[in-house]
């Protein structure tokens, strides 16, 4: 998301199997990097949920979950 130069990224839940950039199965939060702080905007109870299902938070999603204390 965002427009050039402006990047806004979606936290979203997808399997393994589709490409990096194809289908997802729900967004469960938005990060954007140019606000100071940073924003970051998680719904920790679909979170929760997923991880509950067998859902592997990827590096960069397990950061941002630990900046906002999930």
């Amino acid at each position: 998301m965002g427009s050039k130069k402006n990047p806004i990224y979606r936290v979203v839940v997808a399997d393994a199997r589709s490409p990096r950039d194809g289908r997802f199965i729900e967004i469960v939060g938005r990060y954007n990097p140019q606000t100071d702080p940073s924003t970051i905007d998680l719904n920790s109870e679909k979170i929760q949920d997923w991880i509950s299902k067998g859902a592997q938070p990827s590096d960069s999603v397990r950061r941002l979950m630990k900046a906002q204390g999930i």
